[in-house]
């Protein structure tokens, strides 16, 4: 049988909520957490074994009005309920099965380099950073490879002290991962990554199973740099219209501030660094 992406969404939102989270009384002993098939059925205003069978993989072309109702009943986010429509393959102007492209345009590198002062790079869907400026470089170093956001966040031993909040940062990363399996659920290098991280981290293990969805926009992050200390970036993330599933993050610190301060000793660390490094340097 095949997999049953939408089933398994649905069953893990319903068990997310409580019944007084939508406003519901709770009856009878309940054997199991969240919300029962009934109890969505009912907010959905739909047959319950209607919605049994989406659950269990038996009904896969539910129509947008009936994935509307499920994301309100669920109490669905914005990119939560795109999500859900992107599994049932309804989502509008969406081919699931379009991957990423895996190189980044020159025009898009030389945009990148002319933000001297600033990170930026460019990511897939799989959360791989595909390409990177000078001061990305700097602000992950770090990590003992700067080669994707789920792998360094989780698998990396530097990242519960680079990110003060780590517990957060981790949901983010996952729910933002997760997002990808709504684009194409079988992308080869999807299960890779997911492999990968579940043979090794419990943690990811147990966020993933969540099927938390978010999509990168913007927000806050703090950092705790060995070379410059504490930085607080804002970031924002936007999509390359020309390869569709790459998005170009750019962070930002506040003008004047003691980050934006450090973001500046940052990249002077770091350009001092790679001319030592530099063979010219060591040919002297």
């Amino acid at each position: 049988m095949a997999d049953n992406h939408l089933g398994e969404f649905l069953r893990t939102r319903r068990a997310a909520l409580r019944p007084q989270d939508v406003g519901m009384a709770s009856h009878g002993v309940r054997k199991v957490a969240g919300l029962r098939r009934e109890e969505v059925a009912v907010l959905a205003g739909m047959n319950v074994d209607y919605y049994t069978r989406l659950e269990q993989g038996r009904e896969r072309h539910p129509s947008p009005q009936v994935l509307d109702a499920l994301g309100r009943a669920l109490r669905l986010a914005p990119d939560a309920r795109a999500h859900l429509h992107r599994l049932a393959g309804v989502a509008p102007g969406v081919r699931p099965s379009a991957r990423a492209a895996a190189t980044v345009s020159p025009a898009l590198r030389q945009l990148m380099d002319g933000y001297p002062n600033t990170p930026a790079f460019v990511i897939n869907r799989t959360l791989d950073i595909l390409a990177a400026n000078a001061l990305t470089d700097a602000l992950y170093a770090p990590f003992a490879a700067a080669d994707n956001l789920v792998r360094m966040a989780f698998l990396d031993p530097v990242a519960r002290g680079f990110y003060p909040d780590w517990d957060w940062t981790a949901q983010a990363t996952v729910a933002n991962l997760r997002e990808a399996t709504g684009f194409d659920a079988d992308d080869p290098r999807l299960r890779e990554l997911v492999a990968t991280l579940t043979e090794h981290s419990a943690e990811f293990t147990r966020l993933w199973n969540t099927h938390s969805v978010r999509g990168k926009t913007q927000e806050p992050k703090r950092f705790l740099h060995p070379d410059v200390g504490p930085l607080t970036l804002t970031y924002q993330a936007f999509d390359v219209r020309d390869a569709p599933g790459q998005q170009l993050i750019i962070y930002h610190a506040e003008p004047g501030s003691p980050s934006a301060q450090a973001l500046g000793l940052l990249g002077s660390v770091h350009a001092s660094r790679r001319q030592a490094d530099s063979p010219r340097h060591h040919g002297r």
